[in-house]
């Protein structure tokens, strides 16, 4: 288990402002939201598709989901588009392979307007019916930094 540290807290804070109920939720939904985040943990870590089914379910902004497991020093772990990772790593075998210019367009316009987040690359990947993960391989090769996960 890699738990999310006091250092790893204020470095993510030093980053990303989040407010401390993002979700504005009741007192009565946190709790739930802390007990299904603490039931739901593998190695001790919250898996990033885990995270986004509890929020589908409790019909909840993810970023309140996010922000429990911040609040309860849980590490976020497989994130679907490559995050939370030391070392970037190109998913699908993409060197050497012709990177499609509508997405590398797309996501530049993005990364110019401060909009390259992972919900950006989510919505991306929906609207041209292909993996997050192709999304963010592609970002991942132009050296783009995806923001605000």
């Amino acid at each position: 288990m890699s738990s999310f540290t006091e250092a790893d807290k204020k470095h993510k804070q030093a980053r990303i402002q989040i407010q401390e109920n993002p979700g504005d939720l009741s007192k009565e939904m946190l709790l739930q939201v802390g007990d299904l985040v603490k039931a739901s943990l593998q190695d001790g870590n919250l898996r990033c598709t885990v995270a986004f089914k509890i929020s589908d379910d409790a019909k909840i902004p993810r970023i309140a989901v996010g922000a429990m497991a911040d609040k309860l020093g849980i590490r976020i772990t497989n994130c679907q588009i490559g995050c939370f990772k030391v070392g970037k790593t190109i998913h699908d075998n993409h060197a050497g392979k012709k990177i499609d210019d509508p997405i590398i367009t797309m996501l530049e316009a993005l990364r110019k307007n401060d909009e390259l987040t992972c919900a950006s690359v989510f919505e991306l990947a929906a609207q041209l019916k292909l993996p997050p993960m192709a999304i963010a391989d592609v970002a991942n090769l132009r050296n783009l930094k995806i923001r605000r996960c």
